[in-house]
């Protein structure tokens, strides 16, 4: 159920994060979120178990054990905190009505599940405990699902500290499949033993008090009457202690008598018995009309009117229980001895379809719920059990009516009460899926989003983009100095005369996602591209004082990377010029329908006349830009004085290479 997933995905984001759960969760194959009242395969948990074993280095059984101690907590935080506290008074009680707790979720929820609570075909793990001398208990624990017993004691103990603030050790003592009930299960028994537990102060206060020197004092002086000793701890024993019962000295008994008594020996309770049954035998049928009595050889030896009416074979007294039902739960032999074993079980009879009268062999089966008593006297056990009826739909299907149910048995209430409950589950089904179809949205616009994010930002500088998505006017910004490169095919008119345009597409695309890789290795922004032109500019649109330095690599980089693209033409690598220029510019926004962030100024006229007066698979430098790398550790070369169209007679330089970095730092490899 996703119930557990839920539980494990809480425990692990709680305690190692959020990273680690998606960690996990993708090494499972499984999805990041769970319906609650959705059944998932066994296969699933198990995968999240075992990953997480290998993810944080921890045996499985510590897993298990942390998962359980955690589950229980969890339950309680889901709203059934008050349902687990009133189990039981004591640690044997809340164990020995686990089952029938198990048994109701299964009714009343049908798929809610709660420590180990399946609905009954789900075959649902079982627990049977025993007392023994020394105060200890024996857990069996039986499940279908082998390796998972190790929550059982995380679960136990975590029980056991809040409920009745104890804490207990439990050890795995056999471990078989066992032969008690049908079908191959697993049979795990745990020696529990426990001991109160104490705070530090409340042991010193305990220990140190004048009351518990002053009764220790009273019972050296006047010991207990030995009849008395015995007759309070017969009492205790009976009664049920506030714990389950613990193994104590000699001295810590009396201690505990007189203390909890304040001095007083405790009081039972004997119930008193009438000397005969003041009911005939016709009320008790009708009174109770889910009833059978059966003795050591399954004989029926009487049965209530309305289980007669349903099953006809049982008004022939002395017929075979089981040739007319079949055990569902506990999963054991129909045998007087297999019963007795689970006795305290809550036990659900199926009649049998071929022993059925014809009109009821096309309904659903009938069930029963109940309990077993075995009346020592007679022989013979009592089996008081209802209609094992979820909703108004059930009891149609069998053409039952609640006229048929006691007027005493809450089975009725349950009826009526669960077609609410389904209801309102069904609601909180369909909410749930909502939500879960919300959140998946949700993450898909979240994904959408950032593409659109990574578009726009592809296009304009982050810090302007958002000034635009929250309706700012970006201000046209003036920055006092900046590198801008330029670059061009060379002959990319005549290859484009040659070639389909198809070629020229791909040619170009080939070209510009290597240069646009590389604009993030160094840091650069890049401006725009016109058909074979490529500008980017280094200091804006935030000012750095190695502008020139970025731009150089960059540039250096573009010339190593086109050699990687071919000439569609000739079939030989690209060449292409480089033109870069040191100066101040204007950068701003222009347009609204396709905004771009556009530099403005005599130094992106000079960059480009760099570029066009330039040679094939050189760097031009204008001697701005010469003077900002001179003591870079570049090596330049001069070119000398040329004509510049437009600008008239100007000195230039070549970039030769990066004295200090190697190819590879160059180009962003490995």
């Amino acid at each position: 159920y996703g119930f557990i997933n839920t539980c494990l995905k809480s425990l692990v984001v709680e305690k190692y994060g959020e990273e680690t759960w998606e960690k996990l969760r993708l090494q499972a194959g499984v999805q990041d979120s769970f319906l609650t009242f959705e059944v998932y395969k066994d296969e699933i948990t198990m995968q999240l178990v075992d990953k997480a074993c290998k993810i944080l280095g921890v045996p499985a059984d510590m897993v298990l054990r942390e998962f359980g101690a955690y589950f229980f907590e969890f339950c309680k935080r889901s709203g059934y905190d008050h349902m687990l506290r009133t189990l039981g008074g004591n640690l044997y009680e809340f164990i020995e009505n686990l089952d029938s707790l198990h048994s109701y979720l299964s009714l009343s929820y049908q798929a809610i599940l709660f420590l180990f609570v399946f609905p009954q075909e789900m075959n649902a793990p079982s627990f049977r405990v025993e007392k023994n001398e020394d105060g200890s208990m024996h857990l069996h624990y039986y499940s279908d699902r082998r390796g998972l017993c190790h929550i059982v004691p995380g679960i136990i103990g975590a029980a056991a500290l809040d409920f009745f603030n104890i804490e207990i050790s439990m050890e795995i003592v056999n471990q078989t499949e066992e032969e008690e009930r049908t079908g191959k299960k697993e049979h795990v028994v745990f020696l529990v033993t426990q001991n109160p537990v104490f705070s530090y102060k409340e042991r010193k206060t305990f220990s140190s008090s004048p009351q518990y020197l002053a009764d220790c004092g009273k019972q050296i002086e006047n010991p207990l009457n030995t009849e008395d000793l015995e007759k309070a701890k017969n009492t205790i024993r009976d009664r049920g202690s506030s714990v389950c019962p613990v193994k104590k000295s000699h001295w810590k008994t009396i201690r505990g008598i007189i203390t909890l008594g304040k001095g007083k020996l405790l009081r039972g309770f004997d119930p008193v018995y009438p000397k005969s049954l003041w009911i005939d035998t016709k009320t008790f049928c009708n009174g109770l009309p889910f009833h059978m009595v059966f003795d050591k050889e399954l004989r029926v030896k009487q049965a209530g009117v309305s289980i007669q009416k349903i099953v006809p074979g049982l008004q022939t007294m002395g017929i075979c229980l089981d040739h007319y039902f079949s055990i569902v739960h506990p999963e054991v032999p129909f045998t007087i001895s297999s019963i007795l074993k689970f006795i305290n079980s809550q036990f659900v009879f199926q009649t049998r379809r071929e022993m059925m009268p014809e009109s009821w062999k096309q309904r659903p089966m009938l069930e029963l719920r109940g309990q077993m008593i075995w009346m020592e006297s007679l022989q013979c056990m009592l089996y008081l059990c209802s209609p094992l009826l979820r909703t108004l739909h059930e009891l149609e299907e069998r053409q039952m009516h609640i006229a048929d149910i006691a007027p005493h048995d809450v089975t009725r209430d349950l009826i009526l009460l669960n077609q609410q409950r389904l209801a309102e589950m069904e609601l909180s089904n369909q909410l749930e899926r909502k939500k879960e179809e919300l959140r998946i949205l949700s993450k898909h616009l979240e994904d959408e989003k950032k593409k659109t994010e990574a578009l726009l930002y592809a296009m304009l500088p982050q810090h302007v983009a958002n000034q635009l998505k929250e309706g700012k006017q970006v201000e046209a910004g003036e920055f006092k100095e900046c590198t801008i490169l330029f670059s061009d095919v060379v002959t990319f008119t005549n290859i484009c005369a040659q070639c389909e345009p198809i070629q020229i597409v791909l040619m170009l695309n080939s070209m510009y996602l290597r240069f646009d890789r590389l604009t993030t290795v160094h840091d650069v922004y890049k401006v725009e591209t016109i058909g074979d032109a490529y500008m980017v500019v280094g200091g804006v649109p935030v000012p750095v004082p190695t502008h020139a330095e970025r731009v150089a690599n960059f540039a250096l980089g573009i010339i190593i990377a086109a050699k990687g693209v071919q000439n569609p033409v000739s079939g030989n690598p690209i060449q292409i010029r480089v033109g870069i220029h040191t100066g101040p510019v204007l950068a701003g926004v222009v347009g609204e329908k396709m905004p771009r962030y556009c530099l403005f100024g005599d130094t992106v006229n000079i960059a480009s006349r760099m570029e066009s007066h330039g040679v094939p698979s050189k760097i031009h430098l204008s001697s701005s830009a010469y003077q900002c790398l001179k003591y870079k550790n570049f090596e330049m070369t001069e070119r000398g004085e040329i004509e510049v169209k437009g600008k008239g007679k100007m000195y230039t330089y070549f970039l030769i290479r990066n004295k200090t970095a190697t190819e590879n730092e160059i180009m962003g490899r490995p």
